[in-house]
């Protein structure tokens, strides 16, 4: 961010002329090739979600969660019932759409709608979707949302320092790992030192464009496998901005 000066001779950041507050995230549905995000609900998902969750070989999958595991049906509704009546965190479903059928889910939280940051937080995705276009796809739609329709400035990931997948996820989507929190939360009866990573609406372009490279159906082998990473095809596009 570069420097300006005020009539005191004192740095201060850019100027925003016309900045208004942005519109809080909605209980809205996102449609993808591979996937739904839909509001969270759970009437409709909690039973699919279960299910999904309980293919997992361990409760590894939550060891760096809030929540979690869950030892019955009646265990993960009361979960899901619970969080989807907030509205901060505001949960959403992600939808297989061959199946009909829920396979995860994911939050906008630490809504600040003034000043255009938002958090996605609390995903919590099954076996049925990690390492799946259907993965990436669901984390582009709510980026899209968050940026190209509500026109928030920053999209932050947030995870326990000693979670190395998420931490590789975040660089994966494109996003810029910023610091770490030292003794920022208590849960689970642990300490977690939190890792902070950031989007911001200036990179948006070349991350969403390199998404939406990689989840074209040229990207896919007749076997479904990529052709070109999300690193390749980021690199490809800051070397074309080049002058």
């Amino acid at each position: 961010m570069s420097a300006r000066l005020n009539e005191h001779g004192q740095p201060v950041g850019p100027s925003l002329p016309g900045w208004t507050a942005r519109p809080a995230p909605a209980r809205v549905t996102l449609d993808g090739r591979f996937c739904r995000v839909e509001p969270l609900d759970a009437d409709r998902h909690a039973e699919d979600l279960y299910s999904a969750y309980a293919l997992a070989p361990d409760g590894g999958d939550w060891t760096y969660m809030g929540a979690g595991p869950f030892d019955d049906p009646a265990a993960c509704r009361a979960h899901v019932t619970a969080v989807a009546r907030g509205d901060d965190p505001l949960f959403y479903a992600v939808v297989d759409v061959r199946t009909g059928k829920a396979a995860g889910m994911l939050s906008l939280m630490r809504q600040d709608p003034s000043n255009g940051v938002v958090e996605v937080g609390s995903v919590a995705f099954s076996p049925l979707l990690k390492q799946t276009p259907a993965s990436t796809e669901a984390q582009f739609l709510l980026m899209s949302y968050v940026f190209d329709e509500l026109g928030y400035r920053r999209y932050e990931w947030k995870c326990d320092s000693l979670n190395a997948p998420s931490g590789r996820a975040a660089l994966r989507l494109g996003f810029t790992f910023e610091g770490i929190f030292r003794q920022a939360v208590v849960y689970k009866g642990r300490s977690r030192d939190t890792a902070w990573y950031s989007l911001l609406d200036s990179e948006w372009p070349q991350a969403g464009k390199a998404l939406r490279e990689w989840l074209s159906p040229d990207n896919f082998d007749a076997r479904g496998r990529q052709k070109r990473s999300l690193a390749d095809l980021r690199s490809a596009g800051a070397l074309d901005e080049k002058p």
